[in-house]
């Protein structure tokens, strides 16, 4: 096949800005939401405390499997509070995967602590055993080892937990499961964000499902979560007027958000279900094109696929992401990048980085070739073709 230059290739995608937009991941309401926020507001809890904030930590927790959670104003707040717990401060390291969202890291700074970036493997795109093994090495060779290793479920794919939480183990240093993107997947039977000491969720309004914006702290340490709830409410001593022995923070769920939240994980598993579904079309009708691969689902595990990512192989296509992305927009398509890893970020410039590779980190590669496609809960089957069928013209 002739390969065209991207100018010639783009000419069989129609510019056709009268299409309806195809968003990449929006919220998907019940309409059972209405029940929960009206109770709210007709017994007049709207503080950041109340019955749904309650219920939604209960009924999450049971979900999952663990013992408690704190709602929380945001997944980047349950990573900063997990760091508060594991009485982590300046001077100390945390390991934390480099293909992420910033969001992921930028807590490790809140704390006054020095992240070190974890590279990615080729199996699930997350943290590499082999890079985090050379990592500790180095570091205790040092005579510093890390106070917390934060481990990324990227797009919903858990990382290989077993080999992970074997190398920490042996270093006694606890893992932080960021399972932000990731509710609903599970691996080797546990849900995801149940491995580590605390698991992180995010309910943002592009997440699986959402609260439109706020997060959950989960954990078996009961006592910990307690006093996450502590240091969530701007750590108020139990007295008869405002007193602070600790520095708190404002980081409570409201009662009104945290309503939505229980609608919207009453659906947990349809909405799982439904994305698998847009991720299993997207395989079987861009399966012609070779130069496609998509995010590998690790045997044992089983993934939500809060996003359908694919990669596209340089040697068997000339198209890069940002070809297709720019193409597509043109059809009122969105699609993104992957991550862009966070070594290569400008605010971590300065931040050590152990690569799984000794040519070119893994991370790097799938930040090169990588794509996301729309992947809402509320696809229809009609606007999934359309993308399906704009990237075969541009493939053809």
């Amino acid at each position: 096949m002739t390969l065209l230059p991207i100018d010639q290739k783009t000419m069989y995608i129609s510019n056709s800005k009268n299409k309806e937009y195809i968003s990449l991941s929006i919220p998907h309401m019940t309409g059972k939401e209405k029940k929960y926020i009206n109770e709210a507001f007709d017994t007049n809890w709207i503080a950041p405390i109340g019955p749904n904030v309650n219920r939604f930590e209960q009924e999450l927790a049971e979900y999952v499997g663990v013992q408690s959670g704190a709602a929380l104003s945001s997944g980047t707040a349950a990573i900063h509070l997990s760091l508060q717990l594991l009485g982590i401060g300046k001077g100390d390291l945390v390991f934390c995967s480099s293909l992420t969202f910033a969001a992921s890291a930028n807590p490790i700074f809140y704390v006054g602590a020095e992240p070190v970036f974890i590279d990615s493997e080729d199996e699930t795109w997350n943290m590499s055993p082999t890079a985090l093994r050379k990592a500790f090495e180095q570091v205790a060779e040092k005579g510093k080892i890390p106070k917390a290793v934060i481990v990324v479920n990227l797009y919903g794919q858990s990382a290989k937990m077993d080999e992970l939480l074997a190398i920490c183990n042996e270093y006694e240093v606890p893992i932080i499961e960021d399972a932000a993107e990731s509710l609903g997947s599970t691996y080797k039977g546990k849900k995801s964000g149940t491995l580590g000491k605390f698991g992180v969720f995010s309910f943002n309004g592009n997440k699986i499902i959402t609260t439109s914006g706020g997060g959950m702290l989960v954990s078996d340490d009961v006592k910990a979560i307690e006093y996450t709830r502590f240091l969530a409410s701007q750590a108020k001593d139990p007295a008869p007027y405002y007193q602070h022995s600790k520095i708190g923070f404002n980081y409570r769920m409201s009662n009104i958000l945290a309503g939505i939240g229980r609608a919207q994980l009453e659906v947990l598993e349809d909405r799982v279900a439904a994305r698998r579904s847009v991720y299993r079309k997207y395989e079987e009708g861009l399966s012609g094109i070779d130069a496609i691969k998509f995010q590998p689902e690790l045997e044992g595990t089983y993934s939500n696929r809060w996003l359908s990512v694919l990669t596209i192989d340089p040697r068997l296509s000339s198209l890069t992401p940002s070809d297709i992305m720019s193409a597509l927009s043109t059809e009122n398509i969105e699609t993104r990048h992957v991550w862009k890893p966070l070594h290569q970020q400008p605010i971590f410039k300065d931040c050590l980085f152990f690569s799984a590779e000794d040519e070119k980190p893994i991370s790097d590669v799938l930040f090169e070739q990588g794509l996301c496609l729309p992947s809402s809960s509320s696809l229809s089957e009609v606007h999934q073709n359309r993308v399906i069928n704009s990237l075969k013209k541009l493939f053809s």
